[in-house]
């Protein structure tokens, strides 16, 4: 796939320019064992810098292993306290009791459900879930899943890079970007990632 999606990706002589500047397509996947995981990993990191977020993260996994069973089941078993033991806010509490209820009732999908689904399909059912956005559900398309024509306009990062590459006076729109990411489809995953290290190269 990035051979045929680099050379698609090239007929932007703009994008040309910056794949030729950062070099080959590296992007690094973030593994997870369910969808369960990948989201609880999320919401926990949200709004907090990494190394915090990480130890909160292990402690919340090691209570959920000691409460023993399926993960979704063990959450439902652990109480508030030991929850907020582990560093959870109150809201990160609320929304990881939603994630759990919300895997155990199937609005979110196994992994393999997941893979016949369609990315709209799963931003749908996912973003049900409380604390859950678009963005959020395109990264885990993006860096779970491996979808490789998602384009998340909600990311900051995203829209400083286009600005900065096309050169724009004002901040573009998610709607302009979209549509001049028409004509990297159906890579703009891979678009996105050279956006985002565009901001590393300077």
């Amino acid at each position: 796939m990035p051979a045929d999606a680099l050379a698609h990706l090239r007929s932007d002589e703009k994008l040309a320019a910056l794949i030729e500047r950062v070099g080959p397509f590296a992007m690094e996947m973030h593994a997870a064992d369910s969808l369960f995981e990948a989201l609880l990993r999320s919401i926990i990191y949200q709004q907090l810098h990494g190394k915090a977020a990480a130890k909160i993260h292990e402690r919340v996994l090691a209570l959920l292993v000691k409460c023993g069973g399926h993960l979704p089941q063990a959450l439902a078993k652990a109480t508030d306290a030991e929850l907020r033991g582990a560093g959870l806010s109150q809201n990160k509490l609320l929304a990881l009791r939603d994630l759990a209820a919300k895997c155990l009732e199937g609005t979110v999908p196994s992994l393999e459900e997941a893979h016949d689904l369609t990315d709209d399909e799963l931003i749908t059912r996912l973003t049900r879930v409380r604390g859950i956005g678009p963005w959020t559900v395109h990264m885990l398309l993006i860096f779970q899943l491996g979808r490789p024509d998602v384009m998340p306009t909600g990311d900051f990062a995203i829209r400083l890079g286009f600005k900065k590459l096309y050169r724009k006076r004002k901040d573009p729109t998610p709607a302009a970007i979209l549509k001049h990411a028409r004509k990297w489809q159906p890579y703009r995953s891979v678009a996105s990632w050279y956006l985002w290290r565009s901001l590393d190269s300077g």
